[in-house]
């Protein structure tokens, strides 16, 4: 794995940051879920975000900064007109003397039964743990949070660790995940109950040559299932599975940069992938909208931000009237939501 594989891919980027977004093909808006001066907390994170009946929820992690026991889980229910002020939905506290921070919400609605929010609570990602909550009126009120519980195999079980379950054809959840207790490693975690009880598979690498965690799920018309994963190796990491999630081929480096950042990735209802990451090396600007048919041949078709400063953590989804919303941490300072219309990307 070498730099030149992606200097010809780098190379055309230039041309895509010299537009603003706004007058970029299929960029219909862009808005912040809160506004700069009016923050519920000083800093925030790692947005979700999920369709249900009654339209759009989102949710992040928000405190004086991450890692810091006030960091709690926040959410807001898109109203049709904007985004209404958020509210804190779950925290970290054990007991009166013992509270510990919130990590990493993830926001699923299944085609049957409650919204669910998944999310991670304890002192470090090295040592946190799952919980999971569940509404039955789309985000309006949640069940009391209960821990998802253990397994020899890893440990903690997690649910998905930042990026959106898949739904198999059989009705099961399959979630995305991994661990850091042991080096960076990557597993799935599967439920045929909604989360009632779990089954986990793997890890499906060693810690070597590749540190893999958050993978993204895309599925493919041939039962084909592909994950993408952030790495430690300037690339982003790829696996493949042709028996619905049970094994997956080694992991490899695509050609597609990676700066150790969160990427999120969705399959279209047209069969295409679309891909939201930082195509650098390091930092976490800019951010960008990538398209591929097969899932190894990548384009970069728009810039979502590409000025000075954090543009990440993105989480991305496609609703039923075809549009793409992604939600992304704009500076630590707020979450910003932009719809795409996929028929228009170039």
């Amino acid at each position: 794995m070498g730099r030149l594989r992606w200097l010809p891919f780098l190379a055309g980027l230039p041309l895509l940051f010299a537009a603003e977004p706004e007058t970029q093909p299929g960029y219909p808006r862009g808005e912040l879920i809160y506004p700069l001066d009016h923050r519920p907390t000083p800093q925030c994170h790692a947005s979700t975000i999920a369709e249900t009946p009654s339209g759009l929820v989102a949710a992040w992690f928000g405190g004086e900064k991450e890692g810091s026991p006030d960091v709690g889980i926040w959410l807001s229910r898109h109203g049709g007109e904007n985004w209404p002020e958020p509210v804190q939905v779950a925290n970290g506290i054990q007991s009166p003397e013992l509270r510990y921070p919130c990590w990493n919400p993830v926001l699923f609605q299944p085609k049957q039964g409650p919204l669910l929010l998944f999310y991670k609570v304890g002192p470090s990602p090295r040592a946190w743990w799952g919980m999971l909550m569940a509404s039955t009126d789309q985000g309006k009120t949640w069940s009391e949070p209960r821990r998802l519980g253990e397994d020899p195999a890893i440990g903690h079980l997690l649910g998905p660790v930042k990026n959106k379950p898949i739904q198999l054809a059989d009705g099961s959840l399959l979630c995305p995940s991994s661990t850091e207790h042991a080096g960076w490693r990557v597993h799935f975690e599967r439920s045929t109950d909604l989360g009632q009880t779990w089954e986990v598979i793997g890890p499906i690498n060693a810690a070597e040559p590749f540190g893999i965690i958050q993978p993204s799920i895309l599925a493919y018309a041939d039962g084909r299932l592909q994950i993408l994963c952030r790495s430690r190796q300037q690339a982003i990491v790829e696996s493949w599975s042709a028996d619905q999630g049970k094994t997956w081929s080694p992991p490899a480096a695509t050609a597609m940069p990676n700066p150790n950042a969160g990427t999120d990735a969705v399959t279209l209802a047209d069969g295409r992938q679309l891909l939201v990451y930082n195509p650098t090396t390091a930092g976490r600007s800019p951010l960008s909208v990538a398209l591929s048919a097969n899932g190894t041949d990548w384009t970069p078709v728009l810039v979502l931000e590409d000025a000075k400063g954090e543009f990440s953590y993105p989480a991305v989804i496609q609703t039923a009237d075809g549009k793409v919303h992604i939600t992304y941490t704009y500076r630590r300072q707020t979450i910003k939501h932009v719809v795409l219309d996929p028929a228009a990307l170039p």
